[in-house]
């Protein structure tokens, strides 16, 4: 099978699916990554890797990050090339950059998109909901593209020098933080008389009703490759802090509270049945028509 996940910037692969991408990988599936910007705008988060030479080649160092990342899980990658938006701040909100990927017209970055489900003809994609995970602008166009993507790889009349058509059978929304995953790591953290920092996030996530889990239709069983996933993160050193939420918690601990991911399915061409324990489940039921177009 092939998978492929629609990520907005380098290091959003390492903390959204990431541990499925690296079981699937790891069992013989091709899984693939594409990052839709370059990190140029990315604040440097890890106070480590606040020093002379990083921000001003930031975007080597991100590609130099995404490839260690990208090997952490054992998955394919590629860019698509647009600028990245950065996230405004402040009231009002200034405009964002000129040219950057948020501005592009929905339709040639969607092309942009197909071209690539055309080439690695994915039979799953992964992709952000219509909050983007969380507001960012370029986030929120992952969405735009992928929906737009998702109708029209197939169909011969769009983008017709994309190459030749291919329609994916499925697509989820990944669901990368849990309020109750957050809770009993939260929640072990304190029992073992250690800080957390997850206090503030649950209060913000509660405040906001931020809880996903009525949405999860899918949850995949990946806690062997935890391992892969703080790999990952640890490999994008200017974005995530050694001392922060996302590596707070040891792989073992992770392991025994919570050792799945939650996706949610958005879109399907196949039959299936909910809940799910497999992105892959239904797809014999679709496989017989795509055996000409493979």
């Amino acid at each position: 099978m092939r998978l492929l996940a629609v990520h907005a910037h380098p290091d959003d692969e390492s903390s959204k699916g990431a541990a499925t991408m690296a079981r699937y990988a790891a069992e013989g599936h091709r899984v693939k990554v594409v990052t839709c910007t370059d990190g140029k705008r990315g604040d440097i988060l890890n106070p480590a890797m606040d020093r002379p030479g990083v921000l001003e080649n930031i975007m080597d160092v991100r590609k130099d990050e995404m490839a260690r990342a990208a090997a952490a899980l054992g998955v394919e990658h590629e860019w698509m090339g647009y600028e990245d938006s950065g996230l405004p701040q402040g009231d009002p909100l200034p405009p964002l950059p000129e040219g950057c990927f948020a501005l592009v017209d929905t339709l040639e970055a969607a092309a942009s998109l197909v071209r690539v489900i055309r080439e690695f003809r994915p039979h799953v994609i992964i992709t952000y909901d219509e909050n983007g995970g969380y507001p960012h602008p370029d986030h929120l166009k992952v969405h735009e593209i992928s929906m737009v993507a998702w109708d029209k790889a197939g169909d011969p009349e769009f983008a017709p020098g994309a190459g030749e058509p291919w329609t994916p059978l499925k697509m989820y929304y990944t669901h990368g933080f849990v309020l109750q995953r957050m809770q009993l790591l939260h929640d072990r953290l304190l029992g073992q008389g250690a800080e957390s920092p997850y206090g503030y996030m649950i209060k913000r996530w509660k405040e906001n009703e931020a809880d996903v889990m009525g949405r999860v239709t899918t949850r995949i069983e990946c806690g062997d490759y935890f391992s892969n996933r703080a790999a990952a993160l640890t490999a994008h050193a200017t974005q995530i802090d050694p001392a922060g939420a996302f590596l707070a918690s040891p792989v073992e601990d992770q392991q025994a509270v919570w050792p799945t991911e939650e996706f949610e399915l958005a879109r399907t061409r196949v039959s299936t049945h909910l809940p799910e324990d497999d992105l892959f489940a239904g797809l014999n039921n679709g496989l017989d028509n795509k055996k000409d177009e493979q």
